[in-house]
């Protein structure tokens, strides 16, 4: 690799780290792990590509700091105050001021068409279907929801669902395997966040939505289908004790565009896939939209050995026994088995750091031990815990529609 790739992943980084603020800041626990994720993947791989690098420690550090704000927010106990947040290495860019309008009312045009764009992820997913392990039966239902009607249309005269909740605990991949269909059918990919939704679109939700669905509805109408991703989709649609004008305007016109899909004399490939961490919260009147209600469980044995693989394919190791760190990782989230594997890593590349071993440009970490896998095991906790998933296994019973 080039000092040019050297560039991009640390421009990367960044951007996802800045992204990751944002959403932080604005209470969207789900986005800003997904890009507090990214931006460790940036660094991590741009100390990987040149391991003598002078700023290298500054970028492990940066790592550590995201990863753990990882598991506060995992955990539910995001902090109030930006202080605790972390700050972007090496410094935030600055941003250049805007061009100032040339007609009255232009400015607030702006300011409403940069918070739309800014609540949109339309990057094309890079999440092939393999990589999501385990999920068998979430993976069966999506392909029936989804695959199979895209393919052929003709053998659904009762036409398919359109509407697909995911829930399940924080980090068992409902993000992921909705990326991994969007690739699967080469799907216009439009990802939302809920809580930003309902922070910055309030007073212009109703018209948003309907440009949203408007959006999707043209790509169809190109050919391309397309899948609107609503995460922490219960902040939009959970059961409200009071409601004020816009959001009943705004929820009443998710309704009617939901229920549009199911036209049968236009069978679009257009579907809307919610996932939640408290499905128990959605208003009963949303729930029947989604024909597809898919549990998405943390994953087992197998699934557990397989991320491990995955996330330990480009790593140094000696000695490793992953069948016996799967086993001791019993009740682990995929996001857990993931932090575990970049745990491990960081560890041993900050203990080379600290041996001042770095300035020797021949020299490299050593290679990741069992003992580096059992001490990063042994304190870290899972990030759910064993009460909640009876509550899911409660709702999985009532409201199961695979």
């Amino acid at each position: 690799m080039t000092m040019n790739a050297a560039a991009i992943l640390e421009s990367d980084g960044k951007r996802y780290a800045m992204e990751a603020m944002r959403l932080d800041r604005q209470g969207s626990k789900g986005m800003a792990i997904t890009y507090y994720q990214k931006a460790i993947e940036s660094f991590m791989r741009l100390v990987k590509l040149d391991p003598n690098y002078e700023l290298n420690r500054i970028y492990i550090q940066k790592a550590m700091e995201y990863q753990e704000r990882i598991k506060v927010l995992q955990v539910g106990h995001a902090a109030d105050s930006d202080d605790s947040e972390p700050e972007i290495f090496p410094s935030k860019p600055t941003m250049e001021s805007p061009t100032a309008p040339s007609k009255p009312g232009e400015a607030v045009q702006q300011q409403k068409a940069g918070v739309y764009d800014q609540l949109l992820i339309t990057e094309k997913p890079n999440v092939k279907w393999e990589d999501v392990s385990g999920l068998e039966v979430t993976k069966k239902a999506l392909r029936e929801a989804i695959i199979y009607p895209t393919m052929r249309a003709d053998l659904f005269p009762l036409g398919w669902p359109r509407g697909i909740l995911l829930y399940g605990p924080p980090g068992c991949g409902k993000t992921l395997i909705a990326a991994a269909v969007a690739t699967e059918i080469d799907a216009a990919f439009y990802s939302v966040d809920a809580a930003s939704i309902m922070s910055k679109w309030l007073g212009e939700a109703e018209k948003n939505v309907a440009k949203l669905f408007r959006s999707a509805r043209e790509k169809t109408s190109n050919g391309q289908p397309a899948i609107i991703f609503v995460d922490e989709i219960d902040s939009l649609l959970g059961t409200r004790s009071q409601e004020v004008g816009g959001e009943i305007r705004m929820r009443n016109q998710i309704l009617k565009e939901m229920d549009g899909l199911t036209d049968k004399s236009k069978n679009l490939p257009l579907y809307v896939i919610g996932a939640t961490n408290k499905p128990w919260s959605l208003d009963k009147a949303f729930i029947r939209r989604f024909q597809k209600r898919v549990y998405v469980p943390i994953p087992d044995r197998e699934a557990r050995r397989r991320m491990f693989e995955i996330y330990t394919k480009e790593l140094n190791m000696s000695g490793v026994d992953l069948d016996t760190v799967t086993q001791k990782t019993d009740g682990y989230s995929g996001s857990d088995i993931r932090d575990i594997a970049q745990a491990a890593q960081l560890k041993v590349v900050s203990e080379f750091f600290e041996s001042g071993k770095a300035s020797d440009k021949t020299a490299k970490p050593r290679a990741i031990t069992m003992d580096d896998f059992i001490d990063v095991v042994n304190r870290r906790k899972p990030s759910v815990q064993a009460e909640s998933l009876e509550i899911y296994t409660k709702y999985e019973n009532m409201f199961k529609a695979e």
